[in-house]
């Protein structure tokens, strides 16, 4: 059994699309980065490479590669959970919280929770998705940005 922690943030910027989770969330702006910008998805990924001791995200997908240029974060998910498993782990939970001031995600949780399930192949009820506001402190609190931390516990098969 083995713990993996994943922490990630963006910066908000008009013109793009807001993706948390996997799902598209309606709001005036998105997250900048070379791939959909997905937070919690890139958060959820540090978390079980670094459970494995396999790096980060940016080793295994650099943003210098155009391949991964706006690329659906879930499918980066799908491989690094691969990784995991050709070293002989599986997921066991994931517990992973967002903090931005803006949007409300409650009502895409749900959905959320299904894409990762998806992308991970474990049961909905082994993911458990949180938000907060940082009651308008820092850059979240300002609209400036978005950030996510996971804990991830997986084992060994």
């Amino acid at each position: 059994m083995r713990v993996g922690y994943g922490y990630d943030a963006h910066r908000l910027i008009d013109g793009r699309p807001l993706v948390l989770g996997g799902v598209v969330i309606p709001f005036e702006k998105g997250l900048l980065g070379h791939s959909d910008a997905d937070v919690l998805i890139h958060a959820i990924c540090d978390a079980l490479l670094g459970a494995v001791a396999l790096g980060d995200i940016g080793h295994h997908f650099p943003d210098n590669r155009a391949e991964y240029k706006n690329i659906d974060s879930t499918i980066l998910l799908k491989k690094v959970t691969e990784l995991l498993s050709d070293k002989g782990f599986s997921i066991g939970n994931i517990d992973a919280t967002l903090r931005l001031q803006q949007p409300k995600i409650a009502p895409y949780i749900g959905q959320m929770r299904e894409r990762v399930s998806a992308a991970t192949g474990i049961s909905i009820d082994c993911i458990s998705i949180k938000a907060t506001t940082t009651e308008e402190m820092g850059f979240e609190g300002t609209g400036e940005g978005i950030s996510a931390s996971t804990v991830v516990l997986i084992i060994e098969k």
